[in-house]
């Protein structure tokens, strides 16, 4: 497999250029990252150019319609390495031909990773070099394990906001479809109780979120203290299981279609338009804190 290992002093973390995707991050012998399992095949892959799915997973555009899959192709796309170092790399993405057909818009995407005795920081870069808008989505989607270390209850983990989070929370439709129906956040005093069955439904997804950091912890054991800019929404998801599994803990610059929306992809809701020549940028924090 085409990897880069990032290496200093105690934390370690693994870059694939399948999908430009960050696929392990330890402080010493304490892997904080999910690896891939049987329940959920994946470890943080990047969604572009759609974030969730399009109402028949269809992306209009100027009469044509294009097939285009639940969080888009880049996570499953080879991304080309423009530099490695100990402790940093950057690889990029282009549009090509196979692009083009479900996709038919010129872009360039970067993702740079620079690691730190504190922790990771991902930078991502999106260009258009085109003489017409761009329009896209973005986001992010680490899963971290959940328990973060194996003496831990689940029930014991909690994420803590940086503000006050009085919601509403948004839920998907059986399409995977942004439903309409608002509901009452489960974040109390800044702080989300960690339990399964807040999962039983698929994701929570929070469409104004007031934070842009916050601390996914349990008492006695490590911490991750996770900050993000340029992404306005933010989704969690889990799947219920019996045992040791994942919490995702994703930044969002988009969202699922609206389950009664159709329409030209330049118009989503969501979405955004990147003008000709310009670039947008969003960066991710991950910061570790040894046992406690």
């Amino acid at each position: 497999m085409d990897i880069h290992r990032l290496q200093l002093d105690n934390v370690e973390a693994v870059i694939a250029g399948q999908g430009g995707e960050l696929q392990a991050l330890s402080l010493g012998d304490a892997g904080l990252l999910w690896t891939a399992g049987p329940l959920w095949p994946r470890f943080a892959p990047l969604l572009f150019p759609v974030v969730g799915g399009l109402n028949g997973n269809l992306l209009h555009h100027r009469g044509a319609a294009f097939s285009m899959p639940r969080h888009g192709f880049a996570r499953d796309r080879t991304f080309t390495w423009m530099e490695r170092t100990p402790t940093t790399c950057v690889l990029e993405l282009r549009d090509d031909e196979d692009t083009r057909k479900r996709y038919p818009f010129p872009f360039r995407l970067t993702i740079a990773y620079a690691l730190a005795t504190s922790g990771l920081r991902m930078d991502l870069e999106l260009q258009n070099p085109a003489d017409e808008p761009l329009p896209a989505s973005l986001g992010l989607h680490p899963a971290f394990r959940w328990p973060l270390a194996p003496n831990l209850a689940k029930s014991s983990h909690r994420l803590v906001f940086e503000a006050a989070e009085p919601g509403p929370l948004h839920r998907l439709d059986s399409r995977g479809l942004l439903a309409a129906e608002p509901h009452p956040t489960p974040i109390v005093n800044r702080v989300l109780a960690l339990d399964e069955a807040l999962f039983r439904e698929d994701a929570l997804i929070f469409l104004d979120p007031r934070s842009c950091s916050l601390r996914f912890e349990a008492e006695g054991g490590p911490s991750l203290s996770l900050s993000w800019e340029g992404f306005p929404r933010l989704g969690l998801w889990a799947k219920p299981d019996l045992g040791p599994s994942f919490l995702c803990i994703e930044p969002w610059d988009g969202y699922a279609d609206p389950a009664d929306w159709v329409g030209e992809f330049s118009a989503k809701p969501g979405g955004f338009l990147l003008a000709p020549g310009a670039t947008r940028h969003w960066s991710f924090t991950i910061a570790l804190t040894p046992d406690a």
